[in-house]
């Protein structure tokens, strides 16, 4: 299986380049030159296990660079620390049921992709006795995740930006409490939006990104869509069990992108998705693409579902290349205006392809509050993120819909005691959580400072 870049000005790279490069040499995001078809195989797939059905869904993008035994070795340490045996349990409401990807070790959805990742990361490491130093950028959980996945290990330096003051205080306390060494929390003054361009700045400077080994951990890195799809798969066989005459429909909470591309890459492998609902809050650029063709950059608003505040999601570039044909010229050329510009447009037909795929709805503060306050009376307490792809499937045509519940509603807490008057209940792993020692630099919004803290960092090692 060879990668290729959506700007297609870079040589196709193996899986193992793909992995520790991240990001594509002229800007763009790698994908896989095409994807494998499950559509006949489906019925054998559906009593497996989610570990076992992982490793099968991997196989062809792996492609014969790892063997076998060390792939089903790297699945299974990946998910041994999932506090439920399923991995990603289905749990059943009316009219919506909802899939619980929380129980992984810092209770978000991201860690179902990146403790695969790390643990990925440090086999390649080892098997070449080279090191990597990732740098990402996190609206959220993904910069705990991802800290939790390769804290500790051997060969690997990590360099997380969050936006400073825009994340809720347990997200930040999860990633500035780990202390270990190789682990390097930067707080930057802005948004999401303006670490993610620093990030992106740092991969686009290839002679700055070859010296210090630069790789990528946030959802521009394959692997984290790779390992996302098996969900998609796990839920819909459950889902046709209990409901087979009715369509697989999933609401996906989104920023960007990421996750519900995923959902998307599976539905072309095969998995019979009639739609996917992308579900924004009121930073709804993803919505209004989809409702009138135009991708416009708005400014950035903070809200109770701080994971979704994004204006530029980068995945959204792999979905163009395929909107456009895989013509990469066309790709380069949407990207341009978009920077140069701060927005483009996609033709009558393209906006015809993509609501044919998705379904777009927009969520605002008080649907999202009292969607959290409706589910609590239920019994059930849901994080905002999630409440939000609840809202949506529920105001949307389908009768029957999987919604994705991203995160544990503790991480949110101030979001649930304003909308139930109740305090949710603390985990075990959160429990103590803001009163633990933490570790954080801050910086401007500046590349050259953020260049200056990795060198230093790196220089002293």
């Amino acid at each position: 299986m060879k990668y290729v870049s959506t700007r297609g000005l870079s040589e196709p790279r193996d899986f193992t380049q793909t992995v520790l490069e991240g990001m594509a040499r002229d800007g763009g995001l790698l994908i896989p030159e095409s994807v494998p078809d499950f559509s006949g195989q489906l019925d054998g797939l559906k009593e497996l296990s989610y570990q076992d059905l992982a490793k099968q869904l991997f196989y062809p993008f792996v492609d014969g660079e790892l063997d076998n035994t060390t792939l089903n070795q790297l699945v299974d340490r990946s998910y041994q620390h999932f506090t439920h045996k399923s991995i990603t349990p289905l749990r059943f409401f009316e009219p919506v049921a909802i899939l619980e990807l929380f129980h992984g070790p810092t209770l978000a959805f991201k860690d179902i992709a990146l403790q695969f990742l790390g643990n990925l990361f440090e086999n390649l490491l080892n098997s070449k006795g080279v090191r990597l130093n990732i740098v990402g950028a996190t609206s959220g959980d993904t910069g705990s995740a991802a800290i939790h996945g390769v804290r500790g290990k051997a060969g690997i330096t990590i360099f997380m930006l969050h936006p400073k003051g825009k994340i809720s205080p347990i997200q930040e306390k999860q990633m500035t409490t780990v202390l270990d060494d190789n682990v390097v929390n930067i707080a930057i003054e802005g948004t999401f939006d303006d670490a993610q361009r620093i990030v992106k700045a740092l991969f686009n400077d290839l002679a700055f990104k070859d010296q210090h080994a630069l790789g990528a951990v946030n959802s521009i890195n394959w692997v984290r869509v790779m390992a996302q799809i098996v969900y998609y798969f796990y839920a819909a066989f459950q889902f046709q069990k209990k409901f087979p005459s009715h369509p697989v429909v999933f609401s996906v909470p989104t920023g960007n992108f990421g996750d519900i591309y995923a959902g998307y890459v599976a539905r072309k492998m095969g998995l019979p998705i009639e739609k996917l609902i992308m579900a924004t809050n009121e930073n709804d650029i993803l919505y209004r693409v989809m409702t009138t063709g135009q991708y416009k950059i708005q400014e950035v608003r903070s809200t109770i579902s701080p994971s979704m505040d994004i204006q530029i999601s980068s995945n959204f570039e792999r979905f163009l290349f395929d909107l456009v044909h895989h013509e990469a010229e066309d790709v380069r050329t949407l990207m341009e205006q978009l920077g140069s510009n701060g927005e483009f447009a996609l033709s009558q037909q393209q906006l015809v392809d993509v609501q044919r795929i998705f379904h777009p709805a927009r969520i605002n503060t008080e649907q999202t509050l009292r969607t959290i306050a409706r589910y609590h009376q239920k019994g059930y307490t849901i994080d905002p993120h999630t409440a939000v792809g609840i809202a949506a499937a529920e105001q949307s045509p389908f009768e029957r819909v999987i919604c994705l519940a991203t995160a544990h509603p503790a991480k949110f807490n101030e979001a649930v005691i304003r909308a139930t008057g109740k305090v949710p209940e603390i985990p075990a792993l959160l429990a103590g959580i803001l009163d633990k020692p933490s570790r954080c630099t801050n910086s401007k919004q500046d590349l050259q400072q953020v260049k200056s803290i990795i060198t230093e960092k790196l220089s002293a090692q």
